[in-house]
Formats: structure tokens, sequence, C-alpha cells
């Protein structure tokens, strides 16, 4: 009997000590990863969900913007700016404190490695940029945004107008002429409520996919820009980008969907290269 349970105590014993591995391998994992210099309490667990066993580092040469004080928690303004690293596959934007953390994902295919717009911010949080290169690398920075809260949970002011309904998916866009740098740059409104369903009674209603095409005589183009959107971003959405459209392209198409199966399209004239732009390439 007293051998038996002796056998049987140690049997538990390693039951035990393997469920501790278990449980602690993940944070163990976690915790061998590089500290993150914002001090996010949320860091390790978004770092896993997010990136898995990716390696990461944290990288100056990624720039994030954003204010230090949110004037409007529904619309605060942020940037990526990682054109400083080479072979950009994919961009990343997390809020790390707000319910739903993945504000969206960028994939510059023919574009400079930037993107700008405005988010909703629930509460005081740190704002991660991530940017993929060829390499698998992940190159991470970040800032800290002081918040009165709320953001997340407010309802959009598009419900207040009557007739909002009928302006769904409607685009405001604007073309500039290609760069010497052979970049143009393209900034974009979309009339939407992107609701992110925290309010009890309305559900989740937001833009899900932004597709950028570059369109010539021959007809349409290669895709140059994908964004990934979630709820976190603002209600009435304004992105900018800086696109790399083949030679002869005359026009930029924008191409989407909401989660509701909405569809979003627009034609967006492309202007020719100012003759200064012209000649600086040149003169490189």
């Amino acid at each position: 009997m007293g051998g038996a349970f002796m056998i049987a105590g140690g049997a538990l014993r390693g039951l035990a000590a393997l469920m501790l591995v278990s449980i602690a391998g993940p944070s163990a994992a976690a915790a061998a990863g590089p500290p993150d210099p914002l001090g996010s309490v949320m860091w390790e667990a978004l770092r896993d969900q997010y990136f898995g066993d990716a390696p990461l580092r944290f990288d100056d040469r990624v720039k994030v913007s954003a204010p230090a004080d949110a004037e409007d928690t529904r619309a605060v303004p942020i940037a990526i700016d990682a054109s400083a690293l080479p072979d950009v596959v994919e961009i990343v934007a997390i809020a790390d404190l707000n319910p739903f953390p993945l504000v969206l994902r960028y994939h510059p295919h023919g574009a400079a490695a930037t993107i700008a717009t405005r988010i909703k911010i629930q509460q005081a949080t740190a704002v991660h940029g991530a940017a993929r290169t060829a390499d698998g690398v992940w190159h991470v920075s970040g800032v800290l945004v002081d918040a009165a809260g709320g953001g997340c949970s407010a309802p959009p002011a598009t419900y207040a107008q009557k007739d909002w309904a009928d302006h769904v998916g409607e685009v405001q866009a604007r073309a500039w002429p290609a760069r010497a740098d052979g970049t143009a740059r393209l900034r974009l409104r979309v009339r939407h409520p992107n609701d992110t369903g925290l309010v009890p009674g309305i559900p989740a209603y937001f833009i899900e996919t932004l597709s950028v095409r570059a369109h010539g005589a021959a007809g349409p183009g290669p895709e140059l820009a994908r964004i990934d959107s979630l709820e976190p971003v603002s209600e009435d959405p304004v992105f900018s980008l800086d696109l790399r459209p083949p030679p002869g392209s005359t026009a930029l198409t924008l191409s989407g969907r909401d989660n509701q199966g909405g569809v979003i399209a627009a034609t967006i004239p492309l202007p020719a290269p100012s003759p200064a732009a012209s000649d600086r390439s040149l003169g490189q």
C-alpha cells in the first residue's frame, strides 16, 4: 500500500512538473525575447500572438509618429515609416491596450514602406509599428500615447445622419505627380462608420480590405498596395501612401470591401510627373 502510494505520488509529482513546464514554456520563451523599450505590460502576449517565433528586434530605423496626448481618441493620427529598411514586405500597427490591439496590416508591393492613418484609442497605450523584411525578421518601434479614453467604445458620429447609409463606401482621393524617386503620394478617404461593435446591440461594421492597382493604356496593372484594415481604424478612414506606379500608368484603381460584404471602388487620375521631377531623376 505504502509503495503504491509512493509510486502514485511520484507520478503525480512528475505530472505536476510537466504541467509547470508546459505552462511556463511560452512565458519563458516570451521573456527570452527582447524587452519592450516602452515597458508595455501587454508586449509579451502581443508578441506571441502576432509574431510567434519569428525573429524580432527593436529598430530605430522604423519611425512611429503619433501625438503624445490624443485630442480626439476616436481619430488619433499615426504614421509608420520603415523606408530606411531594405525589402519591407509587410507593416503592422498595434495599439497595445485597445480591446482590439491589431490596427492594420499593410503590404507595400509596389510602394514605399510608409503608411499614415487615424485610429481609435480606448485608453493611454503604447502604439507599436512593426515592419517585416524579406528575410523574415520583424523590426519594431513605437511611441506612448496618453488619452482620456473611450475611443473604441464610442458610437460613430455617422449614425446621427439620417442619410448615412446612402453614402457608405464613397471615396474622396487625390494623387500627386511622381517625385524624383518615382513615388507618387496618394491620399484617400472612405466614408464608412467603421464601427467596432462594442456598443450593445450594434454589430461590428468596418472596412476589411483596400487594394490599389496601377492602370494604364493596356488595362489594369499590378497591385501596388493592400491594406488589411481592422476595427481600430477611425470612422471615415483616411490613408496616405507613397506608391511606385509603373511607367505609363495613367490612373490608380481602388477596390475593397467591408465585413458585411459592401463594395468599395474608385478610379483616381494619376498626374504626369512634373518636369522638375523628371530633370532630377535624369540627374541621378
